[in-house]
């Protein structure tokens, strides 16, 4: 493999680009995904010209919420990777949206009730008792999360056969969130077609998606890279599945309603 010249090229762009932010524009022309149906920058937009304090967990980058064409009167977002903080923080200036800096897992360091709509793209967790509480009574949940075995296929070319996904299941969603004393009134699920056409797509793409192969690093991974990028020249490119779904929530007012 050490005197494949294509390999060593594509391995070393896939290493080399940046993965700071949640965007993935590096891998156009050389990856694809189906988006879903459903459309949750558009919903989220939706969401925030009508409220009045808004937060958005794991912002990433900012990605999302810099499209919103309406902020809200307050704005708050928070990132838990701190090389994400300074990008979100560029990218939500002109909102005038706040970035706070958090440790994963730690509490959501706001009030009780100070939010009327919270939202979330792709958390690494939901801490469903938390936002709960940090939810006026009546206001709104909407998250977009990864689903059970995403990208499976990908991760079993590089970790051999695993055994079925144990998290992340929709219905484990609804579970926690109906226990956190929220009222889901919504929830959608989507199989999205995914299409990587080299083998520096797939490193770029395990280096910023870091659940897919925990651990993950070229050195480590090496033959099975290699392996990957024999079988995408014979074979074409790699088609996997990525899996998401669409949860809303509410918090039910003190009189029950939601």
């Amino acid at each position: 493999m050490d005197t494949d010249p294509d390999f060593a090229r594509l391995i070393e762009e896939g290493a080399a680009a940046p993965v700071e932010g949640w965007a993935f524009d590096w891998l156009a022309g050389r990856a694809t995904e189906e988006r879903p149906p459903w459309g949750y920058a558009r919903m989220v937009a939706e969401r925030m010209a009508t409220a009045d304090a808004a937060l958005d967990v794991d912002t990433g980058g900012g990605e999302v919420l810099a499209e919103v064409p309406r902020p809200p009167r307050l704005l708050v977002a928070t990132e838990g990777w701190p090389p994400n903080v300074p990008v979100a923080r560029r990218a939500l200036r002109p909102l005038g949206a706040t970035v706070v800096a958090v440790t994963p897992d730690a509490p959501l360091p706001f009030r009780d009730a100070s939010f009327d709509l919270v939202v979330s793209r792709h958390p690494v967790r939901t801490d469903w008792p938390e936002t709960a509480r940090v939810l006026r009574p009546g206001g709104t949940f909407l998250s977009q999360q990864i689903g059970p075995g995403t990208v499976r296929e990908l991760s079993e070319a590089i970790l051999g056969p695993l055994p079925p996904p144990a998290q992340r299941h929709p219905r484990q969603a609804v579970a926690a969130a109906r226990a956190a004393g929220l009222t889901v009134v919504d929830l959608r699920e989507a199989t999205l077609r995914t299409v990587f056409n080299d083998i520096a797509a797939v490193v770029w793409f395990l280096r910023k998606v870091v659940w897919t192969v925990p651990g993950f690093t070229v050195d480590r991974y090496r033959p099975q890279l290699y392996a990957l990028h024999r079988r995408i020249l014979a074979e074409g490119p790699f088609v996997a599945h990525a899996r998401r779904f669409l949860v809303e929530a509410h918090r039910p007012t003190r009189s029950g309603r939601s």
